[in-house]
């Protein structure tokens, strides 16, 4: 099989446990494929992924290889691959826009973006790039609510026939009107909101589904999350959370018996907790009835690597891009999205989801 290069927009920590990742599976860090979904994915392996173009907006990585600039700062995810070395392609000036909150500049330069003094990337510029460097696949690890760039690399992936994995909470393959123009021009997007491997979202999302499966009635649920990364650290602006938080909250409120109240049900990010670095912390609480009306209630605490959690999905994402690519497959794909996001186009239960996904994989499922 042939690689698949792949073009970054955002070079923070999950793109640093990405291209860590690629480097460890590829370069026998594992011999027993732990840590991974699939080792063969549609006839592709990790090592078949390489980085062919990236962009950022921080004067500490821009102009520098994609292997040095995963470990600038304010990156600070775990290095569990320390061998990684230079991709070839060096990260490009992108485009602002709503990409940075204001409110980041008040906290200390090792912790918060410093944003470089250079012309803004305009859309044919990036999309020049994309050909150039023979990019199929555009992951999107732009921070939460950039909803204005998101669209920007989203638009310059279409023009660019170029396949679109939105990673981040801004609703892409969900929507409608989006979800058809990438159909129409025949470029596979999955997306919306990567879930972790194990994190907070799945745990609660099969949770909530043994409870229904069990008929134990879930009546109210809390999910509170703290970390001390620069996603935590971005989403201390309330403004830029609403679609972080319906992202969360409906890949609970899919899975469940019924749906409950909103006064009934809390889930998102909490607090910015700075020593935890690129650790997260979730604390989950769910109350309900048992067998004749009896009170129940569980509590759980779970603590990941936030960054590295999502690098697996990610691999796997990238793969099911390529294979739709290779199937002439456009628009939103459902099995992949439903399986590996908190918001897809269709939601469904984690065990359905990965039934279909398996299906795609095969090909005896074309979206």
């Amino acid at each position: 099989m042939s690689s698949i290069p792949v073009a970054l927009v955002g070079v923070g920590n999950c793109a640093s446990s990405l291209v860590q990742g690629l480097s460890y599976y590829s370069n026998g860090g594992s011999n027993d494929e732990q840590g991974l979904m699939h080792w063969d994915l549609g006839g592709y392996r990790p090592k078949d992924i390489e980085i062919a173009a990236a962009w950022d907006i921080d004067s500490r990585k821009v102009g520098k290889d994609v292997g040095e600039a995963i470990f600038a700062k304010p990156n600070n995810t775990t290095i569990f691959c320390d061998h990684v070395g230079l991709t070839g392609a060096k990260v490009a000036m992108g485009r602002i826009l709503d990409g940075v909150s204001p409110h980041m500049a008040e906290h200390p330069e090792d912790r918060r973006f410093m944003v470089a003094d250079a012309p803004q990337a305009t859309k044919a510029e990036v999309v020049e790039e994309l050909k150039r460097s023979g990019s199929q696949v555009m992951c999107n690890y732009l921070p939460v609510g950039s909803q204005e760039a998101t669209e920007f690399y989203a638009d310059a992936a279409i023009t660019a026939g170029v396949a679109f994995i939105n990673n981040m909470p801004v609703f892409i393959a969900s929507n409608p009107v989006w979800a058809e123009r990438f159909r129409a021009a025949g470029v596979p997007i999955i997306g919306d909101d990567i879930k972790a491997q194990l994190g907070a979202t799945i745990v609660h999302r099969t949770l909530t589904d043994l409870f229904a499966k069990r008929g134990v009635t879930l009546d109210r649920t809390y999910q509170l999350n703290t970390g001390g990364n620069t996603d935590f650290l971005n989403m201390l602006n309330r403004d830029r959370l609403k679609s972080k938080k319906t992202s969360k909250t409906e890949a609970v409120q899919s899975v469940a018996h019924r749906r409950l109240e909103d006064e009934n049900i809390h889930v998102g990010p909490s607090d910015y907790v700075a020593w935890q670095n690129d650790n997260k912390v979730c604390f989950l609480r769910m109350e309900g009835r048992m067998f004749g009306g009896v009170p129940m209630n569980l509590e759980m605490r779970l603590s990941v690597e936030d960054s590295p959690n999502s690098a697996g999905c990610a691999i796997d994402m990238i793969r099911c891009a390529r294979v739709a690519l290779d199937r002439k497959l456009g628009g939103p794909i459902l099995a992949p999205s439903a399986y590996f996001c908190k918001h897809p186009p269709v939601q469904s239960t984690d065990d359905e989801a990965y039934v279909a996904l398996e299906a795609f994989v095969a090909g005896t499922l074309k979206h």
